[in-house]
């Protein structure tokens, strides 16, 4: 293989900040609509006061995440990565965009079918996220752990860019007629536009940075034939090199059960970090911590404390003594995160509202750090098919602690009137 604008240690880093940005711009595109939709709760939480949104729209979008990447996950390898990612935030874009329509046709006015529309387009969300964010996990756990680092940042921004963003309108037009409609609708024409901004940067300039057609060109070496559509849109048509030739063997990939037993601890620590985050976040959040002085103000606060530690908490790995390597220092400390269901239950019942905030910013701040600790650490050593395979197993696990996470919500209503 020839480089011819240098060589091959000069483009393995060549565009690496330029990447790095991208990246964090489409992992932001990978769930603005989404913390979009949960964050204007309030909003639905008076257009729909009977139907508990914020849990029955967050139950509807995971299972079609879940069942979508598990059937992703087993075709990987014979996946076109570049149809799936910009069919993924093509999808965020259009259901964005189907928010404001509904709203508008409807007048903004709630009901039982205007609610029917809304869970339609939550679960288009979630095929979404399943073709997006497993297709860029998988994609760029083949490149370097900067890029996943910067993609995970990029998903806890658009929390913290949609916490602020809400704080912001809800101040702005709290005393207006409608505010709280045309609060939200603003948010979701901003998503729209950031969700067409990842169309068009992961299908004209992404592929095109040298140190991506780096790496997609050596997985497509090592035998990945998920990169070739990339390829091909960055000017690069591969020929098949005499070394394959001559030992197929460097063509061979470990398979998703391999991949599984030597990576189940890792698959086990995402799903409890989001079995966890989930059972108390949003749902718990939104409508289980009493009254308090803040007011209407109270479950915003919280989201979006939580939502800023998180982003805040995908950076501190960055810093080599605070980034936990070890596999079983891993496991204990997701598994004392558990303590947080007692401490949320005891403050929710008799502790104050600062209390309450800073367990939330705790639990957004463990979340982030121990999901890129997770996620960086595990594509090491693998060659690209069998790190982009690994990826795409490690989101479906992210995803099943979320569903079970989402499902588990509801025992906090035990003994309020359910």
């Amino acid at each position: 293989m020839s480089y011819p604008n240098g060589g091959e240690e000069a483009i393995s880093k060549k565009g690496t900040i330029a990447a790095m940005v991208v990246c964090w711009f489409l992992g932001n595109g990978s769930l603005i609509s989404w913390n979009s939709m949960l964050t204007i709760v309030d909003y639905y939480n008076a257009k729909f006061p009977r139907y508990h949104p914020t849990r029955v729209l967050t139950l509807v979008y995971q299972p079609f995440a879940f069942a979508t990447l598990a059937i992703l996950t087993y075709h990987e390898a014979k996946l076109n990565t570049r149809i799936r990612n910009i069919c993924g935030y093509s999808l965020f874009f259009v259901s964005s965009f189907l928010v404001i329509v509904l709203d508008l046709a409807t007048s903004g006015k709630g009901g039982a079918g205007v609610f029917i529309g809304i869970c339609l387009i939550s679960a288009a969300f979630g095929v979404a996220d399943a073709l997006a964010q497993g297709g860029m996990v998988g994609d760029l756990a083949l490149m370097r752990p900067e890029f996943i680092q910067s993609f995970l940042a990029g998903l806890a921004a658009s929390g913290a860019l949609t916490s602020a963003l809400r704080l912001i309108t809800k101040a702005a037009f709290e005393h207006s007629h409608d505010g709280l409609r045309k609060g939200a609708m603003m948010f979701f024409a901003i998503a729209s536009f950031l969700e067409l901004l990842c169309v068009l940067l992961y299908a004209y300039v992404f592929p095109k940075l040298p140190i991506v057609k780096y790496y997609r060109t050596k997985a497509a070496t090592e035998g990945s034939k998920t990169v070739s559509a990339d390829l091909a849109a960055a000017g690069i048509q591969l020929q098949q090199g005499p070394e394959a030739e001559e030992d197929p063997k460097n063509l061979e990939r470990m398979t998703i059960m391999q991949l599984l037993k030597q990576n189940l601890d890792y698959g086990v620590d995402l799903y409890l970090i989001y079995v966890l985050t989930l059972s108390i976040f949003p749902g718990f959040l939104s409508e289980d911590t009493g009254s308090h002085q803040l007011g209407s103000w109270y479950a915003l606060v919280l989201i979006a404390m939580y939502n800023v530690l998180d982003l805040v908490g995908r950076y501190t790995p960055l810093v080599k003594c605070l980034c936990i390597e070890s596999r079983k220092l891993l496991m204990m400390a997701i598994l004392s995160r558990f303590l947080f269901i007692p401490a949320f239950y005891f403050t929710a019942k008799y502790g104050g509202q600062g209390w309450m905030i800073f367990l939330t910013s705790m639990l957004g701040l463990t979340n982030g750090h121990l999901t890129v600790c997770v996620l960086t650490a595990a594509p090491k050593g693998y060659k690209g098919p069998e790190a982009n395979a690994l990826g795409n197993l490690l989101v479906l696990f992210l995803l099943g602690g979320i569903f079970s996470g989402v499902a588990l919500d509801w025992l906090w209503l035990i003994g309020k009137g359910w």
